[in-house]
């Protein structure tokens, strides 16, 4: 398997920044689907209401036609207005419901997403190797596939309506007027429905097909999944070095406390505790700084630098180096065992008085 082959699924990261770029999943037919339905179900409930505003327009021309003589400016601006308002009456619930249904369609898709990324220019559009490049993809080839199987699936329901209705239409000459028109609108409104199964069926395969395509496209390779780890969490060898002087300036500051005690417990190489206990300040005794081996001997070191007494005791120096924390009191029951130390250091210091 080559290096850089895109083998892996997106991270949440990829997919995020992507979708900021408007690079989402999207499907052209399940819209055009949507619209078309809605278009011929909102057309059907109001076919009383289109007939009725068409006849009155129709009615108003004829009337027009039969009054007497007037300029021709003053018919033609009439006209005009009865023709806008008539139209506005008949097509507005459609168009108004199509558009509707379009946006709610593509919302539905992009999950509200509003962005102008793919308004920006791109020079490498205007790049004719690329553009004959994507003339003659795959992905072009598959949509001009679908197109062409789109228009047979139409011709062919177009021609077997109108086979079957050639012996009808010869009967409307002898059918009311009202009742050939009703029925003629209600068997196109089933070729209408016929039209909208098949092509929902097709929109069904364009949307599994364009989701397939996409989350192909995002896939990642695992360099890329490396690179991208680095960039958010950093790269692990600064990481470590921040760690470390991290480390080492929490070490200075513990270190700068360890005049401030007034007793050392070790373990004779292992283990440094240095405890602080001021009756007015303190409920028990206070860690102040803590090591081992190396860390523990510049405790020691730094104690007897600052005349501070140091007390060997092993089982006591492990279990405050394990128990304790830096600045926080020592647990109750450690507390039997530092007051003995505590009371050795005040009879050392009554001693030396």
């Amino acid at each position: 398997m080559a290096e850089g082959e895109k083998t892996e699924q997106a991270t949440p990261k990829k997919r995020r920044d992507e979708r900021k770029k408007g690079n989402i999943f999207f499907s052209n037919d399940a819209v055009s689907v949507v619209v078309m339905l809605v278009g011929f179900f909102v057309l059907n409930l109001c076919s009383l209401w289109i007939v009725e505003t068409t006849y009155g327009f129709l009615k108003y021309c004829m009337e027009l036609a039969q009054a007497p003589l007037q300029s021709a400016s003053g018919i033609n601006e009439g006209l005009f207005v009865e023709f806008l308002f008539a139209f506005g009456k008949a097509a507005l619930p459609v168009m108004a419901a199509v558009a509707l249904a379009g946006i709610a369609a593509t919302f539905a898709q992009t999950q509200m997403l509003v962005t102008g990324e793919s308004l920006k220019p791109k020079f490498n559009r205007l790049n004719p190797l690329q553009g004959f490049k994507n003339l003659f993809s795959a992905r072009s080839l598959v949509d001009a596939l679908k197109n062409l199987f789109k228009i047979s699936i139409l011709l062919i329901l177009i021609f077997q309506y109108v086979k079957n209705l050639v012996d009808i239409f010869l009967k409307y000459l002898h059918t009311d007027l009202t009742a050939a028109c009703a029925h003629l609108f209600e068997s196109c409104f089933m070729l209408s429905m016929q039209i909208g199964v098949a092509f929902t069926v097709l929109a069904g395969f364009d949307i599994f097909y364009q989701w397939w395509q996409y989350e192909k496209n995002l896939r990642m390779s695992k360099e890329e999944i490396k690179e991208e780890y680095k960039q958010m969490e950093g790269d692990p060898k600064v990481k470590g070095k921040i760690k470390e002087l991290q480390r080492k300036m929490a070490q200075s500051r513990m270190m700068q406390q360890v005049p401030q005690a007034d007793v050392v417990v070790r373990n004779p190489t292992h283990f440094a505790v240095a405890l602080r206990y001021r009756p007015e300040i303190d409920g028990a005794p206070v860690v102040l700084a803590k090591g081992q081996d190396e860390l523990a001997l510049r405790i020691v070191r730094i104690a007897e630098e600052n005349k501070i007494t140091v007390v060997e005791n092993v089982p006591l120096a492990r279990a405050l180096y394990a128990t304790t924390e830096l600045n926080q009191e020592i647990p109750p029951e450690l507390y039997n065992a530092v007051a003995e130390v505590m009371v050795y250091l005040y009879k050392i210091n009554q001693t030396q008085r």
